[in-house]
């Protein structure tokens, strides 16, 4: 049908349509979908992309992009898809992500379809099952040997720059893609300068897709777009999380990703101590800072191990404090560390109310942020601690610390648990490696 040979007015064409003819335009992407929402034509040898990277600004319509890729190949839908493929990879940064956002979203793949189509989602299973017969499988980057077996012919990546064993899902997914013709993946993300990225990037059969936040302001709200204009719109974080752009290093941190990276590792060795670091808030409700809550850990080999950062925003006092106990126990802490400077013996008693017997230790913080978080990033460019798989909220906020005290234009809450929860096990008493505070 060649809607564009129609005269006289969009009412009038549709009015004489049947129901079925409707129902056929409203679920037909190609009619809806913006240009950077479509494959791009692939120019390299051989004519054939095999991954396609959709990098763009929160409520770009990522999400829909993915969606309707996964959909057009589930069906075989032409042009967007080759071949019918019978078994396709949903990969995301938890199981629930994958649920929540790609599979029941709003715009995700239950969404999208007609009744007639709508695929069978299977919870127990983690899969969903097309009416042709077409199986869709649920995989958590938490999780990178659940990938081992499997074997796919397509498969969405959501929100890589999350994902805390990143490289290790990614190339274990690549072993998978080995059936039909020419085995595709579909990368929807807002992207950070992370080294994943960097090697999708350079594969010369990637092509890339941008969008910003504001090309999709026809499906909106308009009071979410004016505060996020007017507190990201000139900033780097809004640079990357309106604009999709990949935003490198500040010439002026005190963290460079690099760091991260080189010395990052899927599980920690025996440790010889655990602690729990907590910043907590001023104030609470929706718009307080964050209450900073990291987990370390220092090795029998004299290094420091970054286990978890379970930091959280808008909640109560006494909610916060059950979750810096829930940490404790989870990671079978030795001791908590607590800032006290705001909160005095509110913050002891808070988490008194929570757990009577938990050993709390209280600093107080006599020097500023920058003087403070020093001699932490000289530990991290000796190579000295170590991340447990990617922890891309706390890494971000190191990355864009600046001189100023802020990261962002916020407080570096999650920074400041860090900060405690380093000096605690690798520059208190006699440790070694030692390294004098000045």
């Amino acid at each position: 049908m060649n809607i564009s040979r129609k005269r006289g007015s969009l009412k009038d064409f549709l009015d004489g349509l049947d129901a079925r003819s409707i129902e056929r335009i409203w679920y037909d992407w190609q009619v809806w979908a913006r240009e950077d929402q479509l494959p791009p034509i692939f120019e390299g040898q051989g004519g054939q992309w095999r991954n396609w990277l959709v990098m763009g600004g929160r409520g770009s319509g990522k999400t829909r992009t993915g969606a309707e890729w996964v959909r057009a190949q589930a069906m075989g839908y032409a042009p967007l898809a080759d071949e019918v493929c019978t078994r396709i990879a949903l990969v995301g940064e938890t199981i629930g992500a994958v649920r929540s956002v790609m599979v029941e979203g709003v715009s995700g793949l239950l969404s999208i379809h007609p009744e007639c189509d709508r695929p069978k989602f299977e919870p127990s299973k983690n899969q969903l099952i097309w009416p042709n017969g077409s199986i869709a499988q649920i995989f958590s980057a938490e999780n990178p040997a659940g990938l081992r077996g499997p074997q796919f012919s397509a498969a969405w990546c959501d929100e890589i720059c999350k994902w805390r064993f990143g490289v290790e899902t990614w190339d274990m997914l690549q072993f998978g893609l080995r059936l039909g013709g020419n085995p595709r993946v579909v990368v929807t993300t807002t992207p950070m300068p992370i080294e994943l990225i960097k090697t999708i990037l350079a594969n010369p059969t990637t092509v890339v897709s941008r969008s910003s936040t504001m090309a999709n302001v026809a499906h909106l709200s308009t009071a979410f777009l004016d505060e996020v204009q007017r507190r990201y719109g000139n900033s780097r974080l809004g640079r990357q999380e309106l604009d999709g752009e990949i935003i490198e290093e500040r010439d002026d941190a005190l963290w460079v990703r690099d760091w991260f990276e080189q010395h990052r590792v899927v599980s920690a060795p025996d440790l010889a101590r655990i602690v729990v670091a907590v910043d907590p808030p001023v104030t609470s409700g929706k718009h307080s800072d964050a209450c900073g809550i990291v987990i370390a850990g220092r090795g029998l080999d004299g290094r420091c191990y970054v286990l978890a950062d379970r930091s959280t925003r808008g909640q109560l006092p006494l909610d916060w404090a059950r979750g810096v106990i829930c940490a404790y126990r989870d990671f079978r802490g030795d001791c908590i560390v607590a800032e006290v400077n705001q909160g005095g013996d509110l913050v002891e008693n808070l988490l008194r109310q929570v757990d009577q017997g938990a050993p709390i230790k209280k600093v107080h913080a006599t020097r500023g942020k920058l003087v403070r978080a020093e001699p932490i990033s000289a530990l991290y460019a000796r190579g000295l601690v170590s991340h447990v798989g990617a922890i891309a909220k706390l890494e971000d906020q190191l990355c864009d610390f600046g001189p100023n005290g802020l990261s962002s234009g916020r407080s570096p809450d999650r920074l400041d648990a860090l900060v405690w929860a380093v000096t605690e096990l690798m520059l208190v008493g006699s440790h070694e490696p030692k390294v004098r505070l000045i």
